[in-house]
């Protein structure tokens, strides 16, 4: 079992004497202090570093604008189709991203800590933080320079941040900011949500509300006359398969980018009609 601090500096200030050898020969008292008080320290900084490691990834540079919502579109609409964006548990906290980062969809879901930095105009005081999810896609426009409009051409990193979440980091008023962002772990509430949809040729699922990673990479489904049968991406987070599973209930099989797999057994019964949704377990 490790020892606090504390433990290790009364151990300092009261060293046991010893006369047994060791592989130097005999114990000094004054050695033994010394390697106390180094073991002590290594422990401390250990302990930080465990701690800063779960703190989120490392920062990169990108850049951020925001949409604004003047019809509600970023909050109803987006390529990764979660459809209105509160009913999929991601409300106003979303962005759309650059193809550089959207990965052909495989990005939707993940969550994102953003910080404006190196603008003393734009940039809040403190260059306070938001957290984010990935909703949607900011298509390119190569007609204009990647530093004048055309800010999702490809390479470029960039968020086109909701209008609540730009207003958590920036003055409303900036164009486009510098900003920093890391990958952060999801926080969700309830358990993963599956909506089905399709005909009795076409199966489609798709997969909200996933914590820690969020990052769908692969999914399975299974029926209770069936193994598991690997599905394929549709778009965004919409998952489908041919296989006709009506009149049987269904288990998923989710897996995410950090390599972690959950299991839900049977979360729609034998009845389930298309355009339901169902609640299964939590990453």
């Amino acid at each position: 079992m490790s020892k606090s601090p504390w433990q290790c500096e009364e151990k300092v200030r009261n060293p046991k004497r010893s006369t047994k050898p060791n592989f130097l020969g005999s114990i000094d008292p004054q050695m033994g202090v010394l390697r106390s008080a180094f073991l002590c320290l290594m422990l401390v900084q250990s302990c930080e570093l465990v701690a800063s490691s779960d703190s989120g990834g490392e920062w990169k540079t990108a850049t951020a604008t925001y949409s604004v919502e003047t019809d509600g579109s970023l909050i109803t609409e987006g390529a990764c189709g979660y459809g209105d964006l509160h009913r999929a548990t991601y409300g106003k906290y979303s962005a759309g991203l650059s193809s550089m980062l959207f990965n052909r969809g495989s990005t939707c879901g993940a969550c994102f800590e953003l910080r404006c930095v190196d603008h003393i105009l734009w940039c809040l005081p403190g260059s306070p933080s938001v957290i984010l999810t990935a909703t949607d896609f900011c298509p390119p426009n190569y007609g204009l320079a990647a530093d004048y409009g055309g800010w999702c051409n490809f390479p470029q990193e960039h968020f086109e941040m909701s209008e609540a979440a730009f207003a958590e980091i920036a003055v409303r008023r900036a164009d486009v900011v510098p900003i920093q962002y890391r990958r952060v772990n999801c926080l969700r509430s309830g358990g993963l949500r599956f909506t089905l949809s399709g005909n009795s040729h076409f199966f489609q699922v798709l997969v909200t509300n996933v914590g820690l990673d969020g990052e769908v990479i692969a999914m399975k489904m299974k029926g209770s006359k069936t193994g598991w049968i690997p599905m394929a991406r549709n778009w965004g987070q919409s998952w489908q398969s041919n296989v006709d599973l009506r009149g049987q209930p269904l288990s998923f099989e989710v897996t995410t980018s950090d390599r972690r797999t959950l299991t839900s057994y049977n979360v729609a019964p034998p009845s389930w009609q298309f355009g339901q949704t169902f609640e299964g377990k939590q990453f």
